[in-house]
């Protein structure tokens, strides 16, 4: 029997802004609204776009020695995060590949909130609930979130929140929004300056228009999330992350905390340690690296790249159109022989080889906003 497609709170509102809805990781959720996705890219990046992310998994994971216990799983210093303040995190394997990337935050002395992505919450949560058996997993399904993200993010919630310059990067508090109790990040997934809020999901709807009575303030649906997180370099997971790729091939060793690194006082104590740590000591054999692509039209994922000499070397994992460059753009996993800054190499697309070169991400610098 196949399974019902979900929706979010934000279904008939979505659908009211002339969004066309698509299934996506179970849910019915918007691709673009009736400006496109051009627009709604530039309007992200040049004022505030709203993003219904309601479908991503929130949990919280609870009990003694919450922080040691999850560090069993991730490569990151939970003990070492304050109250309130967030990390990037992978959840591995044996192997060193990456089951899920996600966002971890401190809550309490025992307790820690992890969002997770979409496609992967179930398997997640009975990976933490397998290994973890003295913990409780609280899946927090009466929560909503929302991001919203872009220069005039700050200033809208300012009225609500007049402290918020102090609220740095990755940092996050309990605040009361447009009159609803929320819980509001400064983190997101499109390289500007944002925040992701959570809140009760019988009170998404009235959330979401207030807000976007607010004429800095639209829309953004799946199609420009793509193009902008592109942009930014941020990997996705199913594409650019899977179990059978690992943080260091990956390129985001950053995400392991020094004190788990080699020589570090928490050395190791992860799953797929062994591997991870010698592939930062000896290097890897492939690793993902930027594309810029000549002429229009983008290279998607799955094609084929080519050494000039017609050896296949790597593949495509994301590509699009980059609305802010102007120009196609991709992200590939290269032999790392072939994958320096500058090198020349040919993609096939239908049969057709295309010129592309290894450049440096992200493509559009990042706005994080660091005190």
């Amino acid at each position: 029997m196949a399974t019902a497609i979900k929706r979010t709170a934000l279904y008939d509102l979505h659908t009211d802004y002339g969004a066309k809805m698509v299934p996506f990781a179970g849910y019915h959720m918007p691709i673009h609204y009736a400006d496109g996705i051009m627009h709604e890219h530039f309007h992200c990046r040049g004022r505030a776009g709203l993003f219904d992310v309601s479908h991503m998994g929130q949990i919280t994971v609870a009990g003694s020695n919450v922080a040691r216990e999850l560090e069993g799983l991730m490569p990151v210093d939970l003990e070492a995060l304050a109250v309130d303040q967030q990390c990037y995190a992978v959840l591995t394997n044996e192997r060193g590949g990456v089951i899920d990337d996600l966002i971890v935050t401190r809550r309490g002395n025992e307790r820690f909130s992890l969002v997770l992505n979409a496609g992967r919450k179930g398997c997640d949560v009975e990976h933490l609930r397998r290994l973890l058996p003295s913990l409780d997993i609280i899946i927090e399904e009466d929560l909503a979130l929302l991001a919203l993200q872009g220069p005039h993010a700050v200033e809208i919630l300012r009225d609500s929140m007049p402290w918020i310059d102090r609220l740095n990067f990755m940092r996050g508090c309990r605040a009361t929004v447009l009159g609803f109790d929320c819980y509001v990040s400064r983190c997101g997934y499109t390289g500007e300056d944002g925040f992701e809020i959570a809140l009760l999901a019988n009170h998404a709807l009235a959330f979401a228009e207030q807000l976007l009575t607010d004429g800095n303030v639209a829309w953004v649906g799946l199609g420009a999330r793509d193009s902008l997180r592109l942009e930014a370099g941020l990997c996705l997971y199913g594409q650019d992350l899977s179990v059978d790729i690992t943080p260091i091939e990956a390129c985001i060793g950053w995400s392991i905390s020094r004190s788990r690194r080699t020589g570090g006082a928490k050395e190791g104590g992860f799953i797929g340690a062994e591997t991870i740590l010698r592939q930062q000591s000896v290097g890897v054999s492939r690793r993902r690296v930027g594309l810029a692509v000549e002429g229009r039209a983008p290279v998607r994922q799955g094609a084929v790249i080519m050494q000039q000499q017609g050896a296949k070397v790597g593949e495509v994992t994301s590509g699009g159109f980059g609305p802010t460059l102007n120009a196609p753009l991709a992200m590939a996993y290269i032999d790392v022989e072939s994958s320096g800054l500058g090198t020349p190499l040919l993609a096939l697309v239908r049969g057709l080889e295309r010129a592309v070169t290894v450049v440096d991400m992200p493509r559009v610098p990042h706005r994080y906003y660091r005190r």
